[in-house]
């Protein structure tokens, strides 16, 4: 089965080939064409795309790093492919919309560090913080342009000077 979504190829069923350690020192990013084999997902994009922004993936494609290569040309890197298609888009166009579900965010997170692409990080982190409101105004601002239930929960912290310490409201998110 092959999916195609921009300059990218995502392939389910990848034979096992001879690799070899190559790198790309010298090469010019504005018109090579790289082939990566990501967890068995293939994905074809441009020099430019992965030397955009400083992450890993600049640092593979800069001659930095060494990298692995199969018999027929594909670079391979050892992750799971699910999400590199985002973080391709991301790197490509600077934002990407990001997925719906909570679990999802934080399998993207994961992926963003892991190569080092600090702004979907940042994007990813910022969605999947829990807000503390403390003030009625931000409440009816969060409840007006949010797109999902909201559940209230009121935190009665200022009647007992001994139940509150400066990481109570850390520890409440926690639990």
């Amino acid at each position: 089965m092959e999916e195609m979504s921009g300059e990218s190829v995502v392939s389910s069923a990848v034979p096992a080939a001879a690799t070899r350690t190559t790198s790309f020192k010298g090469t010019s990013p504005s018109s090579k064409y790289v082939k990566l084999n990501v967890g068995g997902a293939l994905y074809y994009t441009t020099m430019q795309t992965l030397t955009k922004q400083d992450t890993m993936l600049k640092a593979m494609f800069s001659g930095r790093m060494e990298v692995l290569t199969d018999s027929e040309g594909w670079i391979l890197i050892d992750r799971c492919g699910k999400h590199f298609g985002t973080i391709l888009n991301y790197l490509r166009d600077g934002a990407v919309p990001l997925p719906e579900s909570r679990r999802e965010i934080e399998e993207l997170l994961a992926e963003a560090k892991y190569y080092l692409v600090q702004g979907l990080v940042e994007e990813c982190q910022a969605a999947l913080q829990v807000p503390v409101i403390t003030s009625s105004k931000e409440e009816q601002k969060l409840i007006a342009t949010s797109n999902k239930p909201a559940v209230k929960l009121l935190y009665n912290r200022s009647n007992n000077k001994y139940s509150y310490t400066s990481n109570s409201d850390d520890n409440m998110l926690k639990n």
